[in-house]
């Protein structure tokens, strides 16, 4: 095709292209970022309980959190069975997704809630152990701490990264009092996944299903709120209402 033929057909040049068109990873994690609990805090906002309630997904949020865990120590005290007691928490989350899926509500927390027990669920059928349950559960905290520590490693501290996201403040590591609060409420949440991993690492392999949920349960959305609590007092120490608009 001629070069006449190609500006009278008005077929853009490859380097001519949207650059908008796809999105990049940075875009992509900033509106993850946006949509997250997180996101709901803005950094420069007053705090108070309401906001920090919805954060966590209202009363739903905390219903659809507990009750799984709830009903696994329930039927397994009663019982004593390892099908029933890991496969009535998967039947309740996956009511959970109908719920929100009949009411046009955001199903994706929901749904990864019901994958996550289902795949637990299935190492422990298939093993047989009914400790089993909660090794997906130890993998991620050991991932999660993994990934954090090195993220502070780096000088690229990931909730210090998110809550820059959250604010469009691109230069956040040139500001040391920005940076050093990243640090710190990475180190926190670095903190929860080791405290998690501390407690439940030995009860996992003394075969302690009981005390291993009622922990999980524990050291889950209770622990969750108060350390983005405390993210959101940090964030808020180092960022105005201005910067976060």
């Amino acid at each position: 095709m001629s070069e006449d033929e190609k500006v009278s057909s008005g077929t853009p040049e490859p380097d001519e292209a949207n650059p908008e068109a796809v999105p990049s990873f940075r875009d992509a994690f900033a509106t993850a970022a946006r949509e997250s609990a997180f996101g709901k805090l803005k950094p420069g906002q007053t705090p108070d309980a309401k906001a920090l309630l919805g954060a966590v997904g209202g009363v739903r949020g905390i219903i659809e959190s507990f009750l799984p865990g709830i009903a696994f120590l329930v039927v397994y005290s009663i019982w004593g069975q390892l099908a029933p007691a890991v496969l009535v928490p998967l039947a309740i989350a996956f009511l959970f997704v109908i719920a929100r899926a009949a009411t046009r509500t955001p199903v994706t927390t929901a749904l990864i809630g019901v994958i996550g027990l289902a795949i637990s669920a299935g190492i422990a059928l298939l093993t047989g152990r009914t400790e089993n349950n909660f090794v997906v559960g130890l993998w991620l905290n050991a991932g999660g701490l993994a990934t954090f520590l090195l993220s502070i490693a780096l000088r690229r501290p990931i909730v210090g990264s998110i809550i820059a996201l959250i604010s469009a403040d691109h230069d956040w590591r040139k500001d040391k009092a920005k940076l050093r609060v990243g640090t710190i409420t990475t180190l926190l949440w670095s903190g929860l996944f080791g405290l998690r991993l501390v407690i439940e690492i030995p009860l996992y392999y003394a075969g302690q299903s009981q005390a291993l949920g009622a922990f999980k349960l524990l050291l889950g959305l209770p622990m969750y709120a108060m350390l983005l609590w405390a993210t959101w007092l940090l964030a808020r120490s180092v960022n105005t209402p201005a910067e976060s608009d």
